[in-house]
């Protein structure tokens, strides 16, 4: 078994035991659940109980269970893009949904619990809202997949005091456009894939991955510098997990493999106007997208394509166990 597990079995354990009849009618559905894979990124209700039909100790029980989800910079960065939500609501001239609801609300944060929090499992959690969008299966003692993982910011940039810039996905941005500048001529025909970002990430929010087709250049065309700045760019996804989970992550590209990571680029090389990038391997799909609100409005996304959700693992379970 992992600590992460652990976290998360007694974590989602005390938010769900500190709930009403009626709110765990909302927070808690049996496994399994169509349910399960429904996810968005949007401003539009993901499922589940929303923070604002909490009290603050069930809020700060819910706020723990997604601490278990991620790292400390990961956890840092949700709660940065959640609380962008309010600088929105002033760029957004302070829209109102109803006479109950703020459209731009850090309270509109659903959680979802799937099945009975064990060790054993199957059971699953999905935290969920505009520019978060969380999900982990825990079974056999193991967290078996933190994916779909989505982090996104608007603003991408915003003022802070001093003349800094707050940029909460800031570095996967600029570690992209490291490594893009520091390819060859030579390099460039097979990285740069069209002159023209799409308008938002190509895997969308859909339950499984699409076929997107496999571009960009390999790992095995990089110098060792350059595969460096590749594998520091791949942290900053597989990063926002808990450190064990990340390390057993990157622990896949550490060698071979890296050579099969495709890094692709679509758009503008300049800063400031639209791009789009993403890096694609065995099990793996990273898309980053920065095109709408004139560049400065940025979607990331963390994918398996082969285990999102833990279809992989869960299938592999079901032939051994119940077959």
């Amino acid at each position: 078994m992992d600590d992460a597990a652990v976290q998360m079995v007694e974590a989602a354990t005390a938010w769900l035991a500190a709930l009403s009849s009626s709110q765990l009618s909302a927070a808690r559905q049996p496994w399994p659940s169509s349910d399960r894979k429904r996810w968005y990124y949007t401003p539009v209700d993901h499922g589940g109980l929303p923070l604002g039909q909490m009290s603050a100790p069930q809020q700060q029980a819910a706020m723990r269970l997604l601490s278990t989800g991620l790292s400390d910079a990961g956890y840092v960065t949700a709660s940065t893009i959640i609380g962008l939500e309010n600088v929105l609501d002033r760029s957004d001239n302070w829209p109102v949904t109803d006479a109950r609801r703020r459209r731009r609300d850090p309270q509109l944060y659903w959680l979802r619990v799937f099945g009975e929090p064990s060790l054993t499992g199957p059971w699953s959690w999905r935290f969920g809202g505009h520019h978060v969008s969380v999900h982990n299966l825990v079974l056999d003692g193991r967290v078996q997949s933190s994916t779909p993982c989505f982090l996104g910011a608007d603003p991408a940039a915003a003022p802070l005091l001093g003349g800094h810039l707050l940029r909460p996905l800031g570095a996967t941005e600029d570690l992209a456009r490291d490594l893009l500048a520091s390819l060859s001529p030579d390099q460039l025909p097979a990285t740069i894939i069209d002159a023209v970002a799409p308008s938002d990430i190509l895997s969308r929010n859909l339950s499984r991955v699409p076929d997107i087709g496999l571009a960009g250049i390999p790992g095995s065309a990089l110098t060792p510098a350059q595969q460096d700045l590749l594998r520091a760019l791949l942290g900053t996804f597989i990063d926002r997990i808990p450190p064990a989970l990340a390390a057993a992550e990157s622990a896949k590209f550490a060698g071979k493999l890296l050579d099969e990571v495709h890094f692709a680029w679509a758009g503008a090389t300049e800063p400031g106007a639209p791009h789009y990038y993403r890096l694609q391997g065995p099990s793996l799909l990273a898309e980053y997208d920065n095109t709408q609100s004139n560049a400065n409005h940025v979607h990331t996304v963390w994918r398996n394509p082969t285990n999102d959700f833990g279809d992989d693992v869960l299938a592999r379970h079901l032939a051994d166990h119940h077959s």
